[in-house]
């Protein structure tokens, strides 16, 4: 889609795409599901929608509504639960020209049919809207960006909220204001205590609403109170419904006038909700629904509500998946009958807040089918969540570069109004699927890369060619540069090179030169690189079987050294050093019998004692490096020295690479706190009451500023260190650290390690870190155009300058993040343009220069800033930013500013680009709706908020970690993926559609898969189906599965071979190897599992979802007041 045009902006809230309905939502009982299991529990069926489906429209055709007299011709549905089904919030504005819709949604309650007069009915503020009559907008405005609206004031108190039913037999009408292009949708909000009828609502600016809102409705009694949140749990059994009894609102199938708009559709259309408050303790009347919408669709069955029975509510569906379509099953269960619950506390409905999971599987549903073709400028990529291939047009793929915005301010004032931040997240050796061709290797020859006169940068798409292709000028400074003589070619009518489309580097977003002499060190091609193992054999590392595991997989690992070409060995050459508070050195030169052994008393002058034969060929010295690790188990077996050194064992590698003038890596395994005397020696500081003061910050920062230097020189050569860890204690990973996140290495930590349990994992790291595509001695430069430049840098690495990007090792793991600011205005013409240009030494020693072009849109107008952002992408520089912020400023004050700027950026949102409606509703911009869920489980991550079992290594571990991730990592780390394996359909290859992460979502008799990059859990419910537990553990009792196990029995059914595919799977996605971990419900592990449920409040103090929506919403108002 070109972004220059008027963009279509797919409301997720609408009915699925063809081919959407393929994600069946089989329930968990009743009956039985195509092959799944007989669940106990009522099935899952989609959200209700308070509106009914149109017939269906053609392509772009404005949706087509009945005059307001044409009532359905059968009761509208009732709902179960004391919430509304998302639908019901969303309003849809259609875009100018189109009529507008004189609607309200359907409730209706299956109390007496006689009108009961009510009591007396506070005014309240209600979200406006223009009349039917008034011009969509006035030409003169720009159409805002997609929007959400979540109404209500806020209450006073944060902790609950409950749903308000709506006015009756009124047509809804719109703002006096321009209304949005896209989708707003409106939150039922909190109301507080309400003025007497007589007087103005206290949330308008004007006169109390007349024709143009609500009027408080006679006669129209609210809703009756159904089984709410505090309600007793409701048998799935219940009664039937009676005859008349109309369908159930809940659990009918999300039904807008228009599905999901293909890409070429314009905006789609829903009737407008607008939703009022409840009067708590009012005797349930009915309400009189007047529809201006199409009659009900067959198909829209009562369906009862899931009960998850553990714990004691009725829970509404998750909104937005396919319910029951005409012709889906019904699975058996017996509809339940609606309980009255005491009026409960009110408290927001999380059903009708938005979804993670929804705007997932949209995206996949309306982005994961086409390829992904970079040629258009400014055009947000789909989702990390979303499988889908990228054909490179010209700009680099988003699995090297993603934005934060794809519209970029055109000056520095917008830029600090929306407060939106500017950033790239560039991973520049990311591995790329099968189907997706790696970048193209050039060689231009003796002269190298064309290059710009002025600015240096590299030949590229956005180059262009002047005087019939004898020169070009710069997209980037605009400065003119001749075309050397072999690199000429002639220009084609249109002024592009007629040789365009056959150089990667006049048509590609990425690609490859071979670099010159001049871009090596010293002016001479560098050696091939060298890898050393150092290996802890202090009574710890022994102890834990931590030294034989390594030297035993050491043997048979060395065959698969990186390579370029895997035909040919690896010419990566490999020394071996073991240490405690002494060094051995080992020389392994082929033509001895066997290894000699050298030893280094003297840590405070580190030196090499060998140079012949330290660094070999391992094909050349197999059999001495073989006799070795059979050797060094067995000499360090009876060791009694506990203590170790670390500094003058990182010096020890880094000499022996300037020895061999080679760059390289140092894979260092390392059990504990290196107390013994020695440079870089450490001492205890853990000190838990620290944490939370103005002094916690020192905890993240080194103890001694050697490993600060240290880490210098290590860059300077080239030396790229990875730390495994295994501690039983506080080790000061914020100290040890500091060498690894300075070279662009890694750091692995096993807590406790126990060879049974964690010997996979270790090992599964090892293989992938020693295996892994990496370049040596690399420099980064970001170049920009004029207007923006690259300010600041996040991720491992060292400057030494303000340009320069310096990493001793570069993996295809690694990102590094960059912030712009403006220096200049920017125009909307020529957009903006970021070339990120990484010279490198690949594992063979070539020396090479990998260029990723991005070219993005500029806007003047905030809504077009706020229509292409990208929220997961806002989430991992946030993360990034707030990590680092840390080590110079106490949490609170981070998680603070934070909050402040995400509010700014939604009060900006909210103030500029939104049409005029109630200050109670909250309203969020399309493709950041997310961000405040995104931003709580940030908040209330173990760095920032941590709970008062989380150790300060642990803290300092994840800080240093969440430094690199890319985007993709960055989302499950913070919103992790769950799966429900009762759903789970063994023939088909797609996965059951992920559950929200909190506790109210969790079924008894269900078993769940959680992921989050790090770690697989597995959690069973105490009344999982026999058949189920059979089929993953071999036992059909829950009070057999052993809880301590961490690999899944291999069983010979079709269920186990699945889930072992998808566990295998998943893992693989994942840059670390996640252990397995068993949970059982109501077991003490369950605690640690409760942690990943970041949609819930946590123990640590963290907010709920539900909350920090209701937070985010009075700081908005505290700021546009």
């Amino acid at each position: 889609m070109n972004v220059n045009q008027q963009p279509h902006m797919a409301s997720p809230y609408g009915q699925p795409q063809p081919g959407y309905q393929g994600y069946p939502q089989p329930g968990h009982g009743g009956g039985h599901v195509p092959s799944g299991y007989p669940a106990q529990y009522a099935p899952y069926n989609g959200p209700g929608s308070a509106y009914q489906q149109g017939p269906p429209q053609g392509k772009g055709a404005p949706p087509t509504f009945p005059p307001a007299s044409t009532a359905p011709s059968q009761p509208p549905p009732t709902e179960a639960v004391a919430q509304a089904p998302l639908q019901s919030y969303y309003r849809t504005l259609p875009p100018a020209q189109q009529p507008f819709p004189n609607a309200v949604p359907l409730f209706s309650s299956t109390g007496p049919t006689q009108p009961q007069a009510p009591p007396p009915v506070s005014p309240q503020s209600f979200p406006q809207a223009p009349p039917v009559s008034q011009p969509p907008f006035s030409t003169a405005q720009v159409p805002p960006g997609p929007t959400q609206l979540y109404g209500g004031p806020l209450p006073s108190t944060q902790s609950s909220f409950s749903r308000p039913p709506l006015p009756t037999s009124q047509p809804s009408a719109f703002p006096a204001g321009p209304p949005p292009t896209s989708t707003p949708s409106q939150l039922p909000g909190v109301m507080q205590p309400q003025p007497p009828v007589s007087q103005p609502s206290p949330y308008h600016s004007g006169p109390p609403p007349t024709s143009t809102g609500f009027p408080p409705q006679v006669g129209a009694p609210p809703r009756p109170r159904l089984a709410g949140m505090q309600g007793p749990p409701m048998a799935s059994q219940g009664p039937p419904m009676t005859s008349q009894g109309p369908p159930m609102a809940s659990q009918g199938p999300p039904m807008t006038s228009q599905g999901p708009p293909m890409a070429s559709q314009g905006p789609p259309m829903a009737q407008a909700n607008h939703i009022h408050p409840t009067q708590p303790g009012m005797p349930p009347g009915p309400i009189n629904a007047s529809l201006s919408g199409s009659p009900p669709q067959p198909g829209m069955q009562g369906y009862p509500p899931q009960q998850n029975g553990a714990f004691g509510q009725v829970r509404g569906p998750q909104p937005g998946y396919t319910g029951p379509y005409p012709g889906q099953p019904n699975y058996g269960a017996p509809p339940a009958a609606p309980a009255l619950a005491p009026a409960a506390p009110k408290r927001l409905d999380p059903d009708s807040i938005p979804s993670p999971i929804q705007v997932i599987e949209d995206d996949k549903a309306n982005k994961g089918s086409e390829p992904f073709t970079t040629g258009v400028r400014g055009q947000a990529p789909p989702l990390v969540t979303t499988k889908f291939q990228v054909k490179d047009q010209g700009n680099a793929s988003p699995r090297y570069i993603r934005c934060t915005a794809y519209n970029m301010p055109c000056n520095s004032d917008m830029a600090k109004q929306s407060q939106v931040p500017l950033a790239a997240v560039i991973k520049p050796l990311a591995p790329l699927p099968l189907d997706e061709t790696p970048p193209y290797l050039l060689d231009h020859g003796e002269s190298g890369p064309i290059r710009c006169n002025r600015c240096k940068a590299y030949m590229c798409p956005y180059m262009q060619f002047i005087e019939g292709g004898r020169r070009f000028q710069c997209g980037f400074c605009s400065c003119v540069t001749e075309v050397p003589p072999h690199y000429f070619q002639h220009l084609d009518h249109t002024g592009k090179r007629v040789d365009c489309y056959d150089r990667p580097e006049l048509s590609m977003g990425s690609y490859e030169f071979t670099a010159t002499v001049d871009y090596c060190k010293n002016n001479k091609f560098p050696q091939p690189p060298a890898f050393i193992f150092l290996i802890d054999v202090s009574y710890n590392a022994v102890k834990n079987g931590m030294v034989g595991i390594v030297c035993q997989e050491l043997k048979t690992l060395l065959d698969y050294l990186p390579r370029e070409n895997p035909d040919v060995e690896s010419n990566i050459r490999v020394g071996f050093i073991t240490y405690n508070k002494v060094l051995h050195f080992y020389n392994v030169k082929a033509s001895l019998a066997q290894p000699q052994m050298m030893v280094v008393s003297d840590v405070a002058d580190m030196f090499v004692p060998l140079l012949d034969g330290f660094l070999v060929s391992v094909s050349e010295s197999r059999v001495v490096i073989e006799s070795l690790l059979d050797q060094i188990p067995e000499m360090f077996a009876d060791t009694r020295e506990t203590e170790t050194v670390f500094g003058p064992v990182i010096q020890a590698g880094l000499e022996a690479l300037k020895a061999a003038d080679c760059a390289g890596k140092l894979f260092v395994f390392h059990s504990s706190l290196p107390i013994a005397e020695a440079p870089g020696k450490l001492k205890n500081r853990e000190d838990k009451k620290l944490v939370g003061t103005d002094k916690e910050k020192s905890l993240f920062q080194p103890q001694v500023s050697f490993y600060n230097t240290l880490a210098k020189e290590c860059v300077a050569q080239g030396c790229c260190v990875d730390l495994f860890l295994f501690p039983n204690q506080y080790v000061d990973v914020a100290t040890l650290g500091v060498v690894p996140t300075s070279t662009g290495g890694s750091i692995y930590k096993y807590t406790y390690f126990q060879a049974p349990s964690d010997q996979e994992r270790f090992l599964n790291d090892l293989r992938r870190d020693v295996q892994k595509q990496v370049g040596f001695d690399a420099v980064m430069r970001v170049r920009t155009s004029t207007g923006i430049r690259a300010t600041d840098f996040f991720g491992s690495f060292y400057m030494s300058n303000t340009t320069d990007v310096e990493l001793a090792g570069l993996d295809c793991d690694k990102t590094v993040t960059v912030e712009f600011r403006h220096d200049d205005k920017l125009s909307e013409e020529t957009g903006a343009l970021m070339q990120c240009a990484v010279l490198y030494t690949s594992c063979s020693g070539q020396r090479r220069l990998r260029i990723h072009n991005m070219a993005v849109n500029c806007c003047s107008q905030l809504a077009d800033l706020y229509r292409n952002c990208e929220t997961d992408t806002i989430i991992n520089f946030f993360a990034k930013y707030a990590y680092r912020s840390v080590l110079s400023s106490p949490t609170k004050n981070v998680r603070d500013s934070l909050m402040n700027q995400c509010a700014q950026i939604l009060a900006c949102y909210r103030k500029n680009c939104a049409s005029p409606s109630s200050a109670g509703q909250l309203i969020l911009p399309e493709c950041m709706k997310l961000l405040p869920v995104y931003l709580n489980c940030m908040l209330k991550s173990d760095v920032l908020q941590p709970g008062a079992d989380v150790s300060l290594d642990n803290r300092a571990y994840l800080r240093q970690l969440v430094s690199t991730m890319d985007v993709a990592e960055s989302h499950v780390f913070f919103y992790p993926r769950l799966l429900p394996l009762q759903k789970l359909d063994v023939e088909s290859m797609t996965l059951p559609v992920a559950v929200r992460d909190s506790e109210e979502r969790l079924s008894r008799g269900g078993v769940y898969l959680l992921e989050n990059g790090l770690n697989i859990f597995l959690w069973v419910g105490v009344n999982a189906q026999q058949e189920l537990l059979q089929n993953i553990f071999g036992t059909p009792a829950f009070s057999q599965i052993d809880p301590s196990m961490t690999s899944l029995p291999a069983l010979d059914n079709p269920f186990s071979k699945r889930l072992m595919e998808i566990i295998k799977s998943v893992r693989a996605q994942r840059s670390r190897y996640m252990k397995l971990m068993v949970v059982k419900q109501e077991d003490k592990l369950e605690l640690i599992f409760k942690h990943f449920l970041v949609e819930d409040k946590s123990n640590n103090g963290g907010a709920s979802y539900v909350d920090f929506l209701c937070h985010m919403h009075k700081e908005i108002r505290q700021l546009l007041s």
